[in-house]
């Protein structure tokens, strides 16, 4: 029943997407009435040529030769309404694929992070191009022989029915076997075709963590164990996808059985009507009669095909359809306003954060912070450094207090005026694909040349540009390529300096970086920060010790607080942390 229901929203929802090509589902509609009434009425002509062959000696060519050219008139019309019932059924398909596909990419440009943290990122892509993929066969399917199937159905019956009811009967009384098969069937592979999607996408999700991590594969050893996690999930795929392919290939030859019925009812019906030779029945007529019963049965073989395939759309459907109706981001207020004039006061007054009700994080957390003071974020892995930035970010939102900067809650302001007053520098580089020119001006587009040698001058980045081929119009891959991680930090510390903004947060900006580089790069952040607000994170406590306020953190709270000689002074945990890196 849960199926069932299920199915019918998807099916609702699919309809939403088609009304709008209404036009060409009309087209398409017209198209497949010519092509049903033009194959049906051959049939016609073929029982009128027989019945004009007399005897031997006795053929009327000359009406003979008439429905000859009619009959090739029909099939060229035929064949041209078929061509464009197909272009009409192409159009609506891929429009509607693209449709989806956009809102679907739509959707995750907007979904919180902690939905994209939440899945693997193979399952996600799965679901945008395999299953819609699936999803457009079938509808391509149902489109291309759904329609013509149902009005082949109607049309033969109409024809039928002028030429003999009582054969007509016959055929008529069997069909709801027919039928009750075909549904019997379908309604038992749609739970099974949903297992085979979702398999799917556990399999490309770790085909694409392995991608990415290839080297951290080969680095531990793992690829026995890889292979085995991947075979296991590989042999679940193929137990999915055989039992689904076996059950639904049943509906076809089931369907097939019963038609086969129908047929033989009808042969032997009109035969002994022909025999009776009181007229009722002529020979062509019968010709003609089980050509009918033949083209009537052949929809109900290709309806159930077209069903067995619309188990296997609909069910991706419903995992494409599920990312599109996922809650996104919390929407800004229509009053948002416009961060300006940031001078870098910023506020945490009662913060409450946790990324699951169960495991507490941040518990009344409070900082006030004044422009231009720079601060340290220290502590052990998991105490909450880095989920401070993301909140000042507002990558995610706070479960309770606030976060003000120049005393405006983040929350009332736009994401992009806010975001624009940061420049961040992570441990985790990103580069775009296109030359480094591309990737420095990604925040400031409109930067002179001369503004962007000196972001790489003052980044030393500008030595390593010049060696590369094509200097600072060398393209680079996704991930920056093969650059260095070195490298690709210093592209990522160069594109903050180019844009200058009023807020700074660097987490372990200088992770990748040699000793010696690294002391140039201090000096340019030293630099670079003056007059600037400034949020460290650092494990490395050589690099934080010019910081005006260090917050020593565990567990989400803040375990103390000062300058790096306050803190030494008071013989607590940073001095234990510190005493612990320097420790000879």
């Amino acid at each position: 029943m849960k199926n069932k229901k299920s199915q019918l929203q998807t099916l609702k929802k699919v309809l939403t997407y088609i009304q709008s090509y209404r036009i060409f589902l009309a087209l398409s509609l017209i198209f497949a009435v010519v092509t049903v009434a033009s194959t049906l009425y051959f049939p016609v002509l073929t029982g009128q040529v027989i019945d004009h062959i007399l005897a031997p000696g006795q053929v009327e060519f000359s009406i003979i030769t008439d429905l000859l050219w009619k009959m090739g008139l029909l099939i060229l019309v035929t064949a041209l309404a078929q061509w464009l019932m197909n272009v009409c059924n192409n159009k609506i398909t891929y429009e509607v694929v693209q449709d989806v596909r956009r809102e679907a990419f739509a959707k995750i440009e907007i979904l919180p992070l902690k939905f994209i943290d939440a899945h693997s990122h193979g399952e996600l892509v799965s679901r945008v191009i395999a299953d819609v993929d699936q999803f457009a066969d079938g509808l391509l399917m149902g489109f291309s022989q759904l329609f013509t199937g149902v009005i082949t159905i109607l049309g033969t019956l109409l024809f039928m029915l002028s030429i003999n009811v009582k054969i007509t009967l016959v055929v008529v009384l069997v069909t709801p076997v027919s039928l009750f098969v075909a549904s019997f069937i379908a309604r038992r592979t749609f739970s099974m075709f949903m297992l085979q999607s979702t398999t799917r996408g556990e399999q490309t999700a770790l085909i694409n963590e392995m991608i990415e991590n290839q080297k951290v594969v080969q680095a531990f050893s793992k690829e026995k164990d890889v292979m085995e996690k991947f075979d296991e999930i590989n042999g679940r795929l193929e137990r999915a996808s055989l039992r689904a392919t076996f059950f639904s290939s049943l509906t076809n030859p089931g369907t097939r059985f019963v038609n086969s019925l129908v047929y033989t009812g009808v042969a032997l019906v009109g035969a002994f009507l022909a025999m009776a030779g009181n007229g009722v029945l002529t020979v062509g007529q019968l010709s003609c009669f089980l050509s009918y019963a033949n083209q009537y049965t052949k929809p109900f073989n290709e309806i159930s095909g077209v069903v067995t395939e619309l188990q296997n759309a609909l069910a991706c459907a419903e995992r494409i359809f599920s990312l599109i109706a996922e809650e996104p981001q919390t929407p800004e207020p229509e009053s948002a306003e416009t961060l300006s004039d940031v001078k870098g006061n910023v506020n945490l007054e009662h913060v409450y954060f946790s990324y699951s009700p169960d495991k507490k994080l941040i518990e009344d957390f409070n900082l006030d912070i004044k422009p231009g003071q720079r601060v340290a974020i220290v502590g052990p892995t998991g105490c909450g450094k880095t989920t401070i930035i993301n909140l000042l970010m507002r990558f995610y939102d706070v479960d309770s207090g606030s976060i003000r900067v120049e005393d405006k809650d983040i929350r009332a302001v736009t994401r992009k005026s806010l975001r624009e007053s940061y420049g961040m520098v992570l441990q985790e580089t990103w580069l775009k694909a296109g030359s480094i020119r591309e990737n420095l001006v990604m925040g400031k587009p409109d930067a002179t040349e001369e503004e962007i040698l000196a972001a790489a001058k003052a980044s030393h980045a500008h030595s390593f540009i010049k060696r590369l081929p094509d200097g600072y119009d060398t393209v680079i891959g996704e991930e920056g390529g093969s650059l260095s991680v070195g490298q690709k930090q210093l592209l990522c510390i160069a594109r903050v300096m180019l844009c200058l903004p009023p807020m700074l947060i660097l987490d372990e900006a200088t992770s990748s970086i040699d000793t010696r580089t690294e002391m140039k790069i201090q000096n340019a952040f030293a630099k670079m920060m003056e007059g600037r607000t400034s949020f460290i994170v650092a494990h490395r406590l050589s690099t934080i010790q010019e910081a005006d306020i260090i917050l020593v953190m565990k567990d989400g709270h803040i375990l103390e607080q000062g300058n790096h000689e306050e803190l030494l002074k008071q013989g607590g945990f940073y001095s234990e942390l510190y005493n612990s890196q320097f420790a000879v």
